[in-house]
């Protein structure tokens, strides 16, 4: 895929890829392609997020709907969004109680100009134990 991460804050994750490795039979981006960039972005964004919190959690993805608008014909990106404050909160009061919490995140694809795609996914952490079996 040759991706690579062009910011990764509290604010947002960027992941971006070239074309070329990631072509269909179209000479366009591979599906595939782009729900991996995508599904990426958003763990790397939880996984700061986590971070941040100062909680040691597992991360991985449960759910994913990507949504393809038009065809990608150049390199591009996939962006990360935060989840809305309230989401987020309900997310680490449940890890915390549970030792396991669930949040969705957003994700958009751009080639050089508009949205070209979109993941909604819900992302699933477990916090780690304390204890080593």
């Amino acid at each position: 895929m040759e991706a690579r991460v062009v910011e990764a804050t509290l604010e947002g994750v960027t992941i971006t890829a070239p074309l070329e490795p990631n072509l269909n039979h179209r000479d366009t981006a591979f599906g595939g392609s782009v729900a991996a960039l995508t599904i990426l972005a958003g763990w790397a964004l939880m996984h700061l997020l986590l971070l941040d919190a100062g909680i040691p959690a597992h991360t991985v993805i449960q759910t994913s709907e990507v949504r393809y608008l038009a065809p990608i014909e150049a390199s591009f990106e996939a962006r990360a969004h935060p989840p809305a404050p309230a989401a987020w909160q309900r997310f680490l009061r449940a890890l915390r109680r549970r030792g396991r919490g669930r949040v969705r995140v957003e994700v958009a694809v751009r080639s050089g100009g508009p949205v070209v795609a979109t993941l909604e996914g819900a992302y699933v952490s477990f916090r780690h134990s304390k204890s080593v079996a």
